[in-house]
């Protein structure tokens, strides 16, 4: 269930909203008006979502590469270069 404050909250009440978002991991929703108004979150949880959408990105244009017929390098070209690059030799 989202858990939505007025915008007064904020002044009046910021320490509730921050254990809110960093102790339940949820975002809280902000109202002005009677209106939704902004979202807040933690930094952690905003990296996280930020990562996630950029691993779907690139999910997505690797699909649509696939779909195309573009398939790119064989993998085990790819594993070579990421063993190079990373030192871990025959171990990943």
């Amino acid at each position: 269930m989202p858990i939505i404050k007025p915008i007064s909250d904020l002044r009046n009440k910021f320490s509730e909203i921050s254990d809110i978002v960093h102790n339940q991991n949820e975002p809280v929703f902000i109202t002005k008006n009677g209106e939704g108004n902004m979202v807040v979150m933690s930094i952690e949880d905003y990296h996280l979502m930020q990562a996630r959408l950029d691993l779907f990105s690139k999910l997505s244009v690797s699909l649509a590469q696939k779909a195309s017929g573009d398939t790119g390098r064989p993998l085990s070209e790819v594993m070579k270069d990421i063993r190079k690059k990373t030192g871990l030799g025959n171990k990943i």
